[in-house]
């Protein structure tokens, strides 16, 4: 599908775009993503019928702006477009700047994404699936942002159905986002060298992603507020003045957009009253939208793999 082609179609015929290749249908869902008498009762909205000014982008992408959605694991994904959020020379490639709500709007977007060594664009409209009025899947932080939830839809067609997003490998997705090549880690046996490889990532500007082990899409919560066979995004390694010393503190992002670790280095943890002031009101946010820090150690207790993904070895 060419999205300018259609595009100009449907602005000259003054219509609203309808994707046949993905419909809004329950074959787009999938049949065993949720109990069928649910699937009959889903509506599917554009946002123009969601809100009075809808946007696609406002105040530029960030990774506040994603929550994953109640009915789906698709934190494997989530957490990749988490990363990519951060990575602007990745971002562009991914979430075109032609189009939005604003100029020649016709119900049309696009994505494009990594598959088999070529860029793939992916047309879809705007329809969204709700169930008793909510997001069935992502749902935007603000409610007039649409990125996260067109950019989901556009990947649940790359694969066939929503359904089908429903588990999966973030190295994947890291891949698909980014066009490069990735590395995995495994945290039970780390590399002697794992904060140097942590910092030497960053640095380069690398997508980073960890995952929890235990059975994924069962979303066991730990006290320390960890949660079991979940994808994160790994969003800052720093090294920091700590006591009289030096320490290698890890920011991780939550894709459900809350929930955070309680243990060391936590949002309201004694140890920040170690760490300069300048420094601690740089670094620290004290809100629960799932971002947090923890160290080096906690860190490859808690998490079984760490993913690294460039454009390059």
């Amino acid at each position: 599908q060419d999205f300018h082609n259609l595009r100009a179609f449907c602005l000259s015929q003054r219509m609203l775009f309808e994707d046949d290749t993905f419909p809004a249908h329950i074959s787009s869902i999938g049949p065993n993503l949720i109990p069928e008498y649910k699937l009959r009762q889903i509506q599917w909205k554009r946002p123009i019928e969601l809100q009075k000014n809808p946007y696609l982008i406002m105040d530029g992408v960030s990774r506040f702006d994603i929550m994953q959605g109640e009915e789906i694991g698709d934190c494997w994904m989530l957490a990749a477009l988490g990363s990519l959020t951060l990575r602007k020379q990745f971002l562009e490639n991914v979430l075109p700047k032609d189009q939005g709500f604003q100029d020649d709007y016709a119900g049309i977007f696009h994505f494009r994404f990594w598959q088999y060594g070529d860029w793939v664009d992916v047309v879809i409209d705007d329809r969204l699936p709700f169930l008793n009025g909510r997001y069935l899947f992502v749902h935007p932080r603000s409610s007039n942002e649409f990125w996260p939830s067109l950019l989901e839809k556009a990947y649940a067609k790359l694969h066939g159905s929503y359904q089908n997003l429903n588990g999966g490998y973030l190295s994947d997705a890291l891949v698909d986002l980014a066009g490069g090549v990735q590395m995995q880690f495994s945290l039970k046996e780390p590399p002697p060298d794992l904060e140097e490889i942590l910092n030497a990532a960053d640095k380069s500007k690398c997508l980073m992603g960890c995952s929890t082990p235990g059975q994924p899409k069962r979303n066991i919560e730990l006290r320390n507020g960890i949660v079991q066979g979940h994808a994160y995004t790994i969003t800052k390694v720093v090294k920091i003045r700590y006591k009289s010393g030096w320490k290698h503190i890890i920011r991780i992002w939550n894709p459900w957009g809350c929930g955070e670790w309680k243990g060391p280095w936590s949002d309201n943890s004694p140890q920040w009253d170690h760490v300069e002031p300048e420094c601690r009101e740089d670094l620290l946010r004290k809100k629960d939208d799932g971002e947090f820090w923890m160290s080096c150690k906690d860190f490859q207790e808690q998490f079984s793999w760490l993913y690294i993904c460039n454009k390059t070895p």
